[in-house]
């Protein structure tokens, strides 16, 4: 059984950080391309950055320089960290995981199987 466990959102104001982490169980995590999506209110879910199993990592434009995403295989997790965060940066952040054997990024939010439960986060100006 999958499970994921998403901890660190919150409220923040524009220019601060928040460090979000995913602990996944029930699949082999480490040969397992690792992602977080996020869903503004009102809006579509859309690709936020993307780690391979070889540690190869992809971004979106909008968060790049700013987001960085990080695996630790050990401890099956994966972990974002957001600086410099501005006020639509706020979203529903949701970590997921993928079954394709590849060693690059994986930035197709169809490509993946596996999805955490969703955490807030919610930047004011």
């Amino acid at each position: 059984q999958v499970q994921f466990v998403e901890l660190g959102g919150g409220s923040v104001q524009a220019g601060g950080s928040l460090r979000l982490s995913c602990t996944a169980s029930g699949f082999t995590f480490s040969r397992s391309p690792m992602a977080w999506f996020r869903q503004p209110p009102g809006k579509e879910r859309e690709f936020v950055c993307a780690v391979s199993r070889t540690f190869a990592t992809d971004y979106a434009n909008s968060v790049k320089g700013r987001f960085t995403i990080s695996r630790d295989n050990a401890k099956n997790t994966v972990y974002l960290q957001m600086n410099s965060l501005k006020p639509e940066d706020t979203a529903v952040y949701f970590c997921a995981g993928s079954s394709i054997d590849t060693v690059l990024p994986v930035v197709s939010e169809l490509s993946y199987d596996y999805w955490g439960q969703g955490t807030q986060v919610t930047v004011s100006s």
